[in-house]
């Protein structure tokens, strides 16, 4: 007995001992993958603590999967004494196709001791090779359905299932876009799949769990097929047919039953097609669905479909077959509308409140034969009527018939939209205002990405902004990073894409996001390096500078965020491309002067007609030359490459020399006297000693003669604030971002804007319009100032030599008499990272959060340390504090995980530090 209490005393002691607690596992990016393909995928996992600088110094990692009911262990790393926890590669045995896959983790803290195992999670494999794929790509027989017709092919296929199911996966795929019944429910909830990629070089799959949707004897499978990326319009001009003419299906159903025998039901000849409600979809234009031709039951046993045609087998234009890389695209929330407007000129209009992206769901009773037509806008104009001019030829419409169905619903299936406004036609009673409004709720559409980032502070208009850069970003990150969601265009602008990622790693998580669709830039790539202007590339036109430089700067960032080697890997000898491809074009082999640039696109220093602001074309390749040659030298450290870190180390500092004499003078003067000359010398570090200082002067200077605002366009603009505040002139940029009065920031927020605009003057100040030639209210290429938000403003920072926050940096810039205020978040890959400060009662607080196994640098703005306090202790009292060098005017700290409080007794002094920092 008393041995027993002994024993359970000592296994509590054991307990209480323990500090960390694994938590937020995940494979490849996701928590509980089902159908990959990676046949090395990589866990990572959070920790908690309670205690202050508790860090992993080893790791266990089991996998197991099952094998006649029973658990099999599969790989054991035994005990690993190393402090990572995230991108862990499995080296285990190989895996096999369709297996689910068990693991969970233990860790051992700084003290030795050990943690609870973590809960058990999985993750599943789908098709790991080629060969197993038994379906046979179907469509509708060309000589009787035209390919051109625009009403949506429906296929159908019935099957028996005998014996006990134990579990179902359907593998699927379209060229075109496709929806999936069983049993006459729609499967998952993922929107236009199969995604867009370079399809000529690869095609995702996705997969589903359908078990609890099959039922032993009689099932039925239906399919239907929308033009979307690959068939549909795109680009300019009723351009269409891209990639195919005809919209086909790839659809293989395993099923295993309980008896372990297995059943397949895949595509081929012996499916039915015809067609149905669904008259046209486009992504431009929208959609017409009369509910009347609905042929009821389609998809359920039992239907009659003695009149459908056969399917036909047919061989389209795509690459290899690859599992879902990017998170799906899905209803993300429900906005509904906030008013109904009558315009002067008698129109209905719905207000939701919010310029969004997605569709409308309705929800109707309306008498057999109604038609009614939706109209979508972003904006209205200056007398109130409703706008849409700035869709060039988009229709942007959706065309419903209803069939007199009590309770109909209907959203569009294979297109999307961008609006705040929905104009009405056909609705009876609309002029009266008998409008129901529940009938009409707007379904928010994007890639499903995990929020990671928040930013608050004292200004309820920053806070908008701030709003505005999120709703961008949600906006336009429908499965490639397009430029705008609303008009005939939505095409994955490099540039914009380029000069957005750190702010869009902020906001969400967007690692697999990115891996995707660099993927699709490399296989586009040209074969002497040059890369489109768009990926994936449909207008076939490439290699401007800023635009092509996202093949060096978007993989270094994602790396930089997420530690991820992999895809930097993957990505190298597309970086080293780009690099040799611009070496290659200049008259001399160290300046870009050659060639077609879009330059400081929609720069407000532009001659009158142009849209390229005034700074040299070849002053920005030649920046952007030297960058990215030092952004492949940081990829070679990192990849272990040292040839190659040379040869581009020599190469940057070659083109830095060539830039220094053609555009700096010998007295340190830059030639182009233009804000973004300067913002992007400084940023790049092209300029040193007395000359960066002068730099910096004349650029601050250049924005106090503006009075504070900017000339900037598209390539200057996310490195303006940057430059400023990284060379003592932070005050210049929180007046630049606190600006108001066109051309700033907040000047649209003050126009009513819920995105960010394409032009700083979307709306002029008498309430006119910019040319409706371009002229998007949803184009998140300014919202880039949230890097600096962040990174300044709020402090929330790293060390470079550690990504993904390992070594975390906090750092915030006090400053700017309307701020007293300013507070943002990361949910990093380590865990929480939280920063804030405010100015109140004559004292300057800070408080942040580390997660575990991080540590961080805190800068703080006193010359003593005896004038902080942390947790109300003197900071030389207060627990896991490291006092670091200090350098004038300013005090360092390291501290590891936990939460600190810390508290600057002389204001007066903070304030005067910072004034001059």
């Amino acid at each position: 007995m008393m041995k027993a209490i002994t024993i359970a005393r000592k296994a509590r002691e054991e307990l209480n001992a323990v500090t960390l607690t694994v938590k937020g596992l995940t494979c490849e990016y996701r928590k509980q993958p089902l159908g990959i393909d990676t046949v090395h995928p990589r866990f990572s996992w959070k920790l908690e603590s309670t205690e202050r600088g508790a860090l992993q110094t080893g790791y266990r990692l089991q996998v197991t999967t099952t094998q006649d009911g029973f658990e099999k262990p599969l790989w054991d790393t035994g005990q690993i004494t190393n402090g990572d926890s995230i991108q862990i590669p499995y080296e285990g045995p190989a895996l096999r196709s369709r297996t689910r896959y068990y693991y969970r983790i233990q860790v051992w803290d700084n003290n030795g001791q050990p943690s609870p195992w973590s809960e058990t999670d999985w993750w599943e494999t789908a098709l790991l090779f080629a060969d197993e794929w038994q379906a046979e790509w179907i469509s509708a027989d060309p000589l009787l359905h035209d390919p051109d017709d625009e009403a949506s092919p429906l296929l159908r296929k019935e099957f028996e299932v005998v014996g006990e199911i134990a579990s179902a996966r359907l593998y699927a795929t379209a060229a075109g876009v496709y929806e999936i019944h069983l049993n006459g429910r729609r499967v998952g909830e993922d929107l236009m799949t199969p995604g867009w990629t370079s399809y000529s070089d690869r095609l995702q799959y996705q997969t589903y769990d359908v078990t609890e949707e099959l039922r032993q004897g009689a099932n039925a499978l239906g399919a239907s097929l929308g033009s979307g990326w690959y068939k549909g319009e795109l680009v300019w001009e009723n351009s269409k047919n891209h990639y195919g003419n005809v919209r086909a299906l790839l659809l293989q159903l395993h099923i295993i039953r309980t008896d372990g025998s297995e059943q397949f039901i895949t595509s081929n000849p012996s499916w039915k097609v015809s067609t149905g409600a669904l008259l046209a979809s486009e992504i431009y234009h929208g959609e017409v669905y009369d509910a009347r031709l609905e042929p009821r039951g389609w998809h359920k046993p039992g239907f009659d479909d003695s009149a459908w045609s056969s399917a036909v087998e047919i061989v389209p234009g795509v690459g290899k077959l690859v599992a879902q890389e990017n998170l799906p695209v899905r209803v993300t929330e429900r906005i509904s509308p906030v008013s109904l407007i009558q315009t002067p000129n008698g129109e209905t209009v719905l207000d939701y409140g919010q310029n969004l992206v997605g569709r409308i769901r309705l929800q109707l009773d309306l008498p057999a034969g109604t038609t009614i037509t939706l109209y979508h806008a972003e904006i209205l104009d200056r007398d109130g009527n409703f706008y849409t001019g700035n869709l060039r030829s988009a229709k942007q419409m959706l065309t419903y018939t209803s069939a007199g169905n009590a309770k109909e619903s209907y959203a569009a299936a294979f297109s999307f939209y961008g609006f705040r406004y929905v104009k009405l036609e056909g609705y009876p009673g609309q002029e009266l205002g008998e409008v129901s409004l529940e009938g009409f709720v707007a379904e928010v559409m994007h890639t499903d990405m995990p929020e990671t980032g928040r930013f608050e502070c004292s200004s309820g208009l920053i806070n908008q902004l701030f709003s505005n850069i999120q709703w961008g970003q949600r906006g336009n990150f429908l499965d490639v990073p397009t430029d705008c969601p609303q008009r005939n265009e939505r095409l994955g602008w490099t540039g914009d894409a380029q000069v957005f990622v750190r702010t869009a790693a902020f906001n969400y998580d967007v690692g697999l996001f990115f891996a995707k669709w660099l993927r699709d830039l490399r296989a586009d790539q040209q074969p002497d390096g040059g890369v489109p202007f768009i990926i994936p590339d449909v207008l076939h036109q490439h290699s401007s500078s800023a635009w092509g430089d996202a093949a060096v700067i978007c993989p270094w960032t994602i790396y930089q965020c997420y530690g991820d080697k992999r895809m930097l890997e993957e990505q190298f000898d597309s970086m080293k491309a780009w690099v040799e491809y611009i070496r290659r074009q200049g008259e001399d082999e160290y300046l870009w002067n050659t060639g077609f640039h879009f330059g400081d696109w929609l720069g407000l220093d532009a001659k009158e007609g142009s849209y390229v602001g005034a700074t040299p074309s070849d002053l920005i390749a030649t920046a952007f030359y030297a960058y990215s040659a030092s952004l492949v030298r940081d990829a070679a450290v990192v990849l272990g490459k040292a040839t190659e870190a040379k040869r581009y180390a020599e190469l940057a500092e070659r083109v830095r020399a060539a830039f220094s004499r053609e555009f700096i003078t010998p007295g340190g003067r830059l030639a182009a006297p233009t804000q973004t000359a300067h913002a992007l010398v400084l940023a790049f570090g092209l300029v040193e000693g007395s000359a960066r200082e002068r730099t910096a002067k004349e650029l601050n200077k250049l924005v106090t003669n503006q009075e504070f605002h900017l000339t900037t366009g598209f390539v200057g603009t996310p490195y303006l604030c940057f430059a400023l505040s990284d060379n003592g002139y932070h005050e210049t940029a929180l007046k630049l971002l606190l600006q108001e009065s066109y051309p700033s920031w907040l000047y649209s927020v003050n126009k009513g804007a819920t995105t960010i605009w394409e032009h700083w003057d979307g709306v002029k100040p008498d309430g006119t319009f910019w040319s409706d030639d371009m002229n998007s209210y949803n184009h998140y290429a300014y919202g880039a100032i949230g890097e600096w938000m962040y990174r300044r403003v709020a402090g929330i920072d790293m060390d470079e030599s550690q990504p993904a926050y390992r070594a975390i940096r906090i750092e915030p810039l006090f400053g700017g008499e309307k701020l007293t205020y300013a507070k943002a978040e990361l949910d990093s890959p380590y865990g929480l990272i939280r920063s804030e400060w405010r100015r109140e009662s004559g004292k300057l607080g800070l408080e942040i959060e580390v997660p575990v196994n991080t540590t961080a640098t805190v800068r703080l703005p006193v010359a003593d340390a005896g004038s902080i306090l942390e947790s109300g202790l003197p900071i030389g009292e207060a627990g896991g504090i490291e006092l670091m060098e200090s350098e004038e005017g300013f005090i360092s700290v390291r501290v590891g995980s936990g939460c600190y409080s810390f508290v600057l007794k002389d204001e007066a002094l903070a304030a005067e530090v910072q004034s001059v920092s």
